[in-house]
């Protein structure tokens, strides 16, 4: 009766540890993988190359801009000289910060560029995309979205957005080749004076162009723009 008893136990030990691994496995098995989703921007302008778009993915703690309000020192970098890494400090550092990719080159007139991003299954809820990216032959216009939900967005969905062109009103629309940082102009990019006498962002009038009369304007007709500027589709691959 000893030896059948401890026989019996062994077997017992041996299926409950079968089945703590079991329902271990079962558990890794079913934790859902992050979404992901593919954003890719096309230029729609004519003559207008943009800069690498930067794309964060956030919740309620980070807001790229308010119509109305000045622009924060880390967009004006992007705004004027299509500096990506300030404004990526800026949103990592924010307590609403998910994730952020940046696009591989310049974006020319017709042309398209993708990103892929990542977000946890437990911040997609409240997951927004904002984008970014300089219209460089200009002083400082960018084609931009603020907080486009990302919730609504099941795998295999998408969403296409078309963007306005805005002034992030740092810098003065004097259109002169020292200020233009794109191949029309080669001048300078990010400067920390603010000559734009609005230092709001807003809805850009677009370029006026030595083509109607601007002195001093590295620019001409094949500059000017209409909105939109651009289009992004959000695809979500996962």
């Amino acid at each position: 009766m000893r030896n059948s008893f401890q026989f019996s136990g062994t077997l017992l030990a041996l299926a409950a540890a079968i089945l703590v691994a079991a329902c271990g496995g079962s558990s890794s098995a079913t934790t859902a993988p992050p979404a992901k989703f593919d954003v890719t921007l096309t230029n729609l302008t004519a003559g207008q190359p943009m800069s690498p778009q930067l794309a964060i993915v956030h919740g309620n703690g980070f807001s790229l801009f308010s119509i109305g309000q000045p622009a924060s020192v880390e967009l004006e970098h992007l705004g004027e000289g299509g500096e990506t890494a300030p404004l990526v400090t800026l949103a990592s550092a924010s307590a609403g910060y998910l994730n952020s990719a940046v696009g591989s080159g310049i974006v020319a007139p017709g042309a398209s560029s993708t990103v892929t991003l990542s977000v946890e299954q437990a911040n997609l809820a409240s997951a927004k995309l904002s984008l970014a990216s300089m219209l460089v032959n200009t002083n400082d216009a960018i084609a931009a979205v603020d907080a486009q939900s990302l919730s609504g967005l099941t795998a295999g969905s998408s969403i296409s957005l078309d963007l306005a062109s805005y002034d992030i009103g740092t810098e003065a629309n004097t259109e002169t080749a020292a200020t233009i940082p794109g191949p029309a102009g080669g001048g300078a990019g990010f400067n920390a004076a603010r000559d734009d006498v609005r230092n709001a962002v807003y809805l850009h009038p677009g370029v006026v162009t030595a083509s109607d009369g601007l002195s001093g304007s590295a620019l001409n007709a094949v500059h000017r723009w209409d909105n939109p500027v651009a289009r992004i589709k959000i695809v979500r691959v996962q």
